[in-house]
């Protein structure tokens, strides 16, 4: 089966870099699937888990937004927080939701709806622990 080169990253550290055969992605406007010979394809990330599929094994991230660059070949994956699904804590996921909220509580009228939205999908991630 064809493969596509994924790379993830956040500010903290290098989480991975492999060949897989398919990446689950939660964009910001809905869930899609990359894999080999994909459209070239810019997108933000909405809080979520991203699901990389290499072989037989599956591997989960937790992500809290950032940026997405997808081509025929590769996926790269820009988090602004990001860790492997079996790190995550009630704790850490109560720190994502407090920065969502404190963010939203400032944002622009113009961006509340946003605001609201990413707050709303941050919360969802307290169903994955």
């Amino acid at each position: 089966m064809a493969t596509i080169q994924f790379d993830l990253v956040s500010p903290e550290r290098k989480l991975a870099s492999l060949d897989a055969t398919e990446i689950q992605i939660p964009g910001a406007d809905g869930d899609f699937t990359a894999m080999a010979d994909h459209a070239p394809f810019l997108t933000t990330l909405r809080p979520g888990v991203l699901r990389v599929k290499a072989g037989n094994d599956v591997t989960e991230y937790v992500v809290t937004g950032g940026f997405v660059e997808i081509s025929g070949t590769a996926a790269s994956v820009l988090a602004e927080n990001a860790m492997p699904k079996g790190e995550v804590t009630r704790e850490i996921i109560d720190g994502f939701i407090a920065e969502a909220t404190a963010a939203a509580e400032t944002a622009p009228s113009e961006e509340i709806d946003m605001a609201n939205k990413r707050v709303a999908d941050t919360k969802a991630l307290l169903d994955i622990i």
